[in-house]
């Protein structure tokens, strides 16, 4: 062990994040790892195979370290949790097969050049060469699909057809737009830095996969939905670090969506009492001029603003937050992004800020109502403050913790906790603001409901009703389009956001069931340390220790607040 690090423990977990970070340099540029952004990753079946025998020799060595206090006993537990879960999918090439619009090789592709410096000539270089690279990756990566189609593991026509039409989009020029817009940033000509050729070479990359999907994979995609149970769990486990009762867990999502439906219509009923359904009152809001943003400008500038004034609001109150991380940027998602806003976090360093990116698909008017606690959820208090204060943790989270523990039912859990929160400390005092919290707390509702539905092939719930133009559906089995009408009438999503929805549920298993399962523990344990605790319980004490624990699986962290003491 060298002087630079606490433990064995912290060394190694330095190590992985190198392995990473070499093997993957889309993960590298994320996680402000230097000398990778020039690269794009091998996605062939060999290099797959590589990565799961260098695992699971990864989890072999982990297992021998003996940790030396309480930091390195978590430290080694996340390595241990998050390692094994990705050897679990890696095993079952659910990696490989498991694709759609939202989650594949080339949207990571195409984000990742979002995420690197444009500012000087050397970065024009560095952003030329990984355009040259994109040809080669996605070459790589139809050496894998060949290789899902052969064993007939390819997903259903949908992923592959969205696939399809975003490499197209895509194809149209979203690359050489991307090399001119940094040969101006980065103030050198566009053509004699080999931006443009460069740019023009990965679109044609592009437009030849689209085709070469189009021809080759969906002719033989498969026809089957839903992953099935077994699948199903595997994910599950991933995506929240713990094993949760798939049909305990259906039966409560639908009690908390009906929780959720009854206050939104009982609000309905205040601010239109002439409707007749939810619909009816958000296209109430919707035509609200002063509920508007005119403008991807003015959107930007709101956004911006809306989290600065959140952190504002909540410092020194409800946090404190550190002065590194009280800016949070906001940009327009990439054309042929999926419907949803999100989020990436900080570079290492903080030389890159956060991030929220909208995907604006194509409109200029914005109804803020359907957005405000949207951004608590990205912004502050929810990931940026989460991501922010595990960067900055050197002293008590390992390596990898900090840049590559991310659990999806520990932060997405948080960030919808977060929207709860605003919520509890007054900040949707307007009706219309709080409908639109709502219906995102009814979409993650609604999530566990068509997500294990879909999945499971499960009959919708006996009290169901009708659900649109398809009649009564109560104790029908799931279907796609039962899906996009619940998420339609009772969570009051556009349709083409409920659409978008529903083929991300069904190309990313259990993914959607993270959020409320998370939520749901995060209540917990707050519960059972107010009751635990009495008088000594602090809100703000319980946000600063549960935020420093960082990113954790459930089962993880649960037992880590079971023996919280109070203290910040």
């Amino acid at each position: 062990m060298t002087a630079a690090f606490r433990s064995e423990v912290f060394e190694y977990a330095n190590t992985v994040v190198e392995w990473m970070a070499a093997t993957d340099p889309m993960f590298a540029t994320g996680a402000g790892v230097p000398g990778y952004d020039a690269l794009l990753p091998d996605f062939s079946s060999d290099s797959q195979r590589r990565v799961g025998e260098e695992l699971m020799n990864h989890l072999i060595a982990i297992d021998g370290l003996q940790p030396t206090d309480a930091i390195d006993r978590v430290a080694r537990q996340v390595l241990l949790e998050r390692l094994g879960a990705r050897m679990a999918l890696q095993s079952f090439h659910e990696l490989e097969r498991s694709i759609s619009v939202i989650n594949s090789p080339l949207a990571e592709i195409r984000q990742v050049f979002e995420m690197m410096s444009t500012s000087s000539a050397e970065d024009a270089q560095v952003l030329a060469a990984r355009l040259h690279a994109v040809r080669g990756s996605l070459k790589s990566w139809r050496n894998s699909l060949r290789n899902v189609a052969v064993a007939g593991q390819l997903p259903a026509v949908r992923h592959l057809q969205g696939i399809a039409d975003q490499a197209a989009t895509y194809g149209e020029g979203a690359f050489t737009e991307l090399a001119e817009r940094a040969a101006t940033s980065c103030f050198v000509d566009v053509e004699a830095s080999g931006l443009r050729a460069a740019g023009e070479d990965a679109d044609a990359a592009c437009r030849e996969l689209s085709a070469w999907f189009v021809t080759e994979l969906l002719p033989r995609a498969g026809t089957k939905e839903g992953c099935g149970a077994q699948r199903y769990q595997l994910w599950a486990s991933y995506w929240t670090g713990t094993t949760p009762d798939l049909d305990e867990l259906y039966a409560w999502g639908y009690a908390d969506l009906q929780r959720i439906r009854s206050r939104m219509l009982e609000i309905a009923a205040e601010l239109t009492p002439a409707a007749s359904s939810l619909v009816e009152t958000a296209e109430y809001l919707d035509a609200d001029p002063a509920r508007r943003i005119v403008g991807v400008d003015a959107l930007l500038a709101k956004l911006k603003s809306f989290t600065a004034q959140a952190v504002l609001a909540l410092d020194g109150t409800h946090f404190d937050i550190d002065p590194r991380i009280r800016f949070c940027d906001a940009r327009i998602a990439p054309d042929g992004s999926a419907a949803a806003p999100y989020y990436i976090g900080p570079s290492e360093d903080l030389s890159r800020p956060g991030t929220t990116w909208f995907p604006t698909l194509g409109e200029t008017t914005f109804s803020w109502w359907r957005h405000a606690s949207t951004w608590y959820h990205e912004g502050v208090p929810g990931h940026h403050l989460q991501d922010g204060t595990a960067i900055l943790l050197g002293d008590s989270l390992s390596r990898f913790h900090r840049l590559a523990g991310w659990t999806s039912g520990y932060g997405e859990g948080w960030a919808l906790y977060a929207e709860r929160l605003m919520d509890e400390l007054g900040f949707f005092s307007d009706l219309g603001d709080e409908l639109g919290y709502l219906s995102n707390q009814a979409l993650r509702a609604a999530r566990i409901v068509v997500d294990l539905g879909l999945h499971l092939e499960l009959a919708a719930p006996e009290d169901l009703g009708t659900l649109g133009d398809l009649g009564d559906c109560s104790g029908k089995t799931w279907t796609p389009e039962m899906a996009v009408a619940l998420l339609e009438e009772w969570a009051i999503q556009d349709h083409e956001t409920s659409v978008s929805e529903v083929d991300r549920y069904l190309g990313w298993p259990a993914q959607a069931i993270s959020y409320k399962v998370g939520e749901r523990v995060w209540l917990e344990a707050r519960a059972e340390a107010q009751a635990r605790l009495g008088d000594a319980f602090s809100l703000k004490s319980f946000h600063a220790y549960a935020l420093r624990l960082g990113p954790l699986g459930l089962d993880t962290f649960a037992e880590e607040l079971r023996n919280w003491d109070g203290r910040p």
